[in-house]
């Protein structure tokens, strides 16, 4: 969901990294969608060597992908294949989190492990062959380093932290003369209904399959290729020529960081935080359990259920953890009662899923609505709290009535909640003796939840330009000014980079949850 702030906090984190002209041609494609080279050309007056510069480097480190569609000919001329890019803007924003992704790994691994998985967020995407090299093992340790610097990749692989790249520049093919008869067949609206965008597409065109996402092919080693790199020092950074950085050749394989993963067990962790919250430790131990027993048959993000798990599974579970130890069958039904699960119909088979969704939805709601309590008070929260809870149309009186505030003062305010786009009204007329015109309210989820994302963004653009200010104040910094009212530089960027990170588990939960 690229919102205008979200577009802007993209190109921001593109320029930090990566420079002016690459954020020039990002912005451009966020802004004006899918483009060719000609039209990327066009629209940033960028020269041609520029312009496929800017888009290797980007491909390379997963901010733009790359696909080919055929273009029909005109006045006799044969069809031709054109090449189109999209901006990625999901995996744009992603890079603020890769030291959540770092730490991740660093809990669950060891070191080697760890200087492993930096290499690719460093670098994007490597062959296993330069991952290896990278990590020195087959240049200083022998034939057993590298069987260790494998095995240990074979752990981030098996862990699903590491994943094939997607196909370079897969083929959209156009749709065939059945499939025009069938879209005309279901008519116009269905046919649109149904029919996938082209970025769509083309990512679906490029995505590896299941079987062969986390498959590690051996003989992709090349022993000959390693000899050379021999004299190459632990942690050095080759230089390569830029057409080497999109690897054209289709059967070189090049693995990336699989963040769905990563977001998968962020997502979790949110989830039994909420939960732990709002209703109370044992819920919240219930609930890891059951998202650690169903996270092998997990492999999207953003899922409404958790998979279906027997109770005494669950029991199992709990009884490991901390705090678990003394819970019994009845205290984890009781827990699963509170979670909104509820006690099926076969009691043979007693098996238990979670509504995500529903504690996802309750995360958002409580993230917004002290923002309603310090823009528009106490009174509006009560509003707001009954509206974002009934999940119905309700008339002015009903909403006075139930929130103790008198009509008037009920109509003001929420009149000022839907001027600021966080109720939707509507106007109902009353025939009667007398015509009277009912207004009706509620929370539009939807476009709410999409404007305060906005917001969102906005704010970690502001902290991220503002930690950027402290560094560079940092180093700048004097002896005068360390013994000033402003403080230690230093301690001041480490609170602002907490409150962006903070910041960015909020975003998580209205974006990528």
């Amino acid at each position: 969901m690229a919102t205008s702030h979200g577009i802007k906090l993209a190109v921001y984190l593109i320029s930090s990294f990566f420079g002016d002209l690459n954020a020039k041609v990002c912005e451009c494609l966020l802004r004006r969608g899918t483009l060719t080279l000609a039209q990327i050309m066009q629209f940033t007056e960028l020269s041609s060597p520029n312009a496929r510069k800017c888009l290797l480097v980007l491909i390379h480190h997963n901010c733009v992908q790359a696909f080919n569609v055929q273009q029909e000919g005109t006045f006799g001329t044969a069809p031709r294949i054109v090449t189109h890019y999209m901006a990625l803007f999901d995996y744009i924003i992603h890079r603020i989190r890769l030291p959540k992704f770092m730490e991740i790994v660093t809990k669950e691994f060891d070191k080697e492990c760890d200087q492993i998985f930096e290499g690719l967020v460093q670098h994007g995407r490597l062959s296993l062959q330069q991952i290896l090299d990278r990590h020195g093992a087959t240049a200083k340790k022998g034939k057993s380093g590298a069987d260790a610097a494998l095995d240990r990749f074979k752990r981030l692989v098996s862990a699903r932290f590491v994943e094939r790249c997607p196909a370079p520049e897969p083929f959209i093919a156009p749709p065939t003369e059945d499939e025009k008869a069938a879209a005309k067949k279901k008519g116009r609206k269905a046919a649109q209904m149904d029919e996938k965008t082209i970025e769509i597409q083309a990512l679906e065109a490029a995505a590896p399959m299941e079987s062969l996402r986390f498959s590690i092919e051996m003989e992709s080693l090349n022993d000959d290729a390693s000899e050379k790199t021999k004299e190459m020092a632990i942690g050095e950074k080759r230089k390569k020529d830029e057409k080497e950085l999109l690897a054209k050749d289709e059967n070189q394989v090049l693995w990336r960081v699989n963040v769905e993963e990563f977001l998968r067990r962020l997502r979790n962790k949110a989830c039994v935080a909420n939960v732990k919250a709002r209703l109370n430790d044992e819920a919240a131990i219930v609930l890891d359990a059951i998202l650690e027993l169903s996270k092998s048959s997990e492999t999207k993000v953003k899922v409404d259920h958790s998979a279906p798990v027997s109770i005494d599974s669950i029991y199992d579970a709990v009884i490991t953890k901390e705090g678990g130890i003394g819970m019994d069958l009845e205290r984890i039904r009781s827990s699963l009662a509170q979670l909104g699960c509820e006690v099926p119909l076969v009691p043979l088979d007693e098996s238990y899923s979670i509504d995500l969704k529903n504690i996802i939805e309750m995360a958002k709601i409580e993230e917004v609505e002290p923002i309603v309590w310090r823009r528009y008070g106490k009174e509006a929260y009560r509003m707001f709290r009954l509206l974002s809870q009934s999940g119905r149309l309700m008339p002015t009186d009903e909403i006075s009535d139930s929130t103790f505030v008198e009509k008037k003062d009920a109509v003001r305010i929420l009149l000022g909640l839907w001027k600021d786009d966080y109720l939707e009204m509507r106007k109902v007329l009353l025939r009667g003796n007398n015509q009277t015109e009912l207004m009706l309210w509620r929370v539009n989820k939807e476009s709410l939840w999409k404007q305060v994302l906005d917001e969102l963004y906005h704010a970690a653009l502001n902290l991220r330009i503002r930690i950027i200010h402290e560094q560079e104040l940092d180093h700048q910094v004097v002896g005068e000014l360390r013994t000033s009212n402003r403080g230690d530089p230093k301690q001041r960027r480490l609170k602002l980079e907490s409150a962006f990170f903070n910041l960015d588990d909020v975003i998580m939960i209205f974006h990528d949850f």
